[in-house]
């Protein structure tokens, strides 16, 4: 899904859900001071930089920070405060000495002015963010009877930059990709188990994203949880789904669901291709809503066995739908020697530039591939993928 970084101004952040006590005039500064934890660092910027990140910017990448203050110097998962070049806090977060992101924004000045109960304090912050996050889902009417599968925290979009957790029924899966999220890994886990539909966490460290971030993975496993449940189904605005527990990501792309509900309404007399198509989201999507031919395409075996059996869990007839394991670009080779067209293509490949420095190559691979699915297209397309904005994919 094409994502955005999270900038909102300032003055947006005051309809968000912040912690419940009663506003008081004392500032980050003097509630450093107070903590009998002595020694909180304070990360410096660069002058001009402080502006972008009282704006909502929740990263503070290295190249904005002039100096640190601070001895011993922090160390990552630490809690320090950000000032501008005058040396004022404009607001706190939480270190990283070897990422890109130098720290990651937990609360600006103004709402620790404002309500100084979470500033500072990790734990309470935590106890907060995840219990607003679970009160905007129940808002948008999740969990349902049609829908038991949902993304309960989205890092940035929930304030908690690393942290991701999807729940499915009455299992939650936590994805970790920040050093402090695993440093928090307790105070995470008992948030998540205070929301009472929960009865079972796995965790999913991202390791290669960890790995940047400065963690020794070697000991980390792949799955850490009160149980070793490798499956499980779900339902999605009325659609069963087999899930993997050890396949991609959390097992499902749950921050797809809007995305598969309007490929159901858009399908109804159409020829339908979904390329890198995993356990068959898009392509089941296609299906219930009326598509007369659906074809998904994978490389991957365990997600194509998920999809055909995603197929019987929903009754579907196999001969409007069916999966074929061959590489995504080969694939839409032949099919353009084979002058084979659709009504509608969606492109959702992995992605290929999980950091900037690879951009280049990953915007060759993914506008060959953009460039191959237009030529057989009749109708419509769908693209998904992170770091590229549309304006890259904009073709006559």
């Amino acid at each position: 899904m094409m994502l955005q970084q999270l900038k909102l101004p300032s003055r947006h952040l005051k309809s968000l859900p912040f912690c419940s006590l009663p506003s008081t005039t004392t500032t980050l500064q003097e509630i450093a001071s107070s903590l009998p934890t002595k020694g909180i660092a304070k990360v410096v910027l660069k002058k001009g930089k402080a502006q972008l990140f009282k704006d909502g910017s929740p990263m503070v990448y290295s190249g904005a920070v002039d100096r640190i203050i601070g001895r011993p110097p922090p160390k990552s998962g630490d809690v320090v405060l950000v000032a501008d070049g005058t040396e004022k806090p404009i607001a706190w977060g939480l270190y990283n000495s070897v990422s890109m992101f130098c720290v990651r924004l937990m609360q600006l000045e103004e709402e620790a002015i404002r309500d100084p109960s979470c500033a500072l304090n990790m734990e309470k912050l935590l106890e907060t963010r995840i219990g607003a996050a679970k009160q905007l889902r129940r808002r948008l009417g999740l969990p349902s009877a049609r829908t038991n599968a949902y993304r309960l925290v989205n890092s940035e979009g929930d304030r908690l930059s690393g942290l991701i957790v999807d729940v499915f029924g009455d299992l939650a899966v936590i994805a970790s990709s920040a050093a402090w999220v695993e440093k928090y890994k307790p105070e995470v886990e008992a948030c998540i188990r205070r929301i009472g539909e929960t009865n079972h966490i796995n965790w999913r460290p991202s390791i290669e994203i960890l790995r940047e971030e400065g963690i020794d993975v070697t000991n980390l496993k792949d799955i850490h949880s009160s149980i070793c449940r490798e499956r499980t189904k779900v339902v999605e605005n009325g659609i069963s789904y087999a899930i993997s527990l050890v396949g991609q990501k959390t097992g499902f792309y749950a921050d797809q669901r809007e995305n598969r509900l309007f490929i159901s309404t858009i399908s109804a007399g159409q020829k339908v291709l979904d390329v890198c198509c995993y356990s068959g989201g898009f392509a089941l999507n296609a299906a219930c809503g009326g598509a007369v031919d659906v074809l998904g395409v994978d490389t991957s075996l365990p997600a194509l066995e998920l999809a055909r059996e995603n197929i019987i869990l929903n009754n579907l007839d196999p001969g409007r739908i069916s999966f074929l394991r061959e590489d995504a670009t080969e694939f839409m080779k032949g099919a353009l020697s084979r002058n084979e067209s659709w009504d509608l293509v969606i492109l959702d490949p992995p992605k290929l530039a999980p950091k900037k420095k690879v951009l280049q190559h990953a915007y060759k691979s993914n506008l060959t591939e953009t460039q191959f699915a237009s030529s057989f297209i009749l109708t419509d397309a769908i693209y998904c993928q992170d770091w590229f904005e549309l304006e890259l994919f904009k073709f006559c």
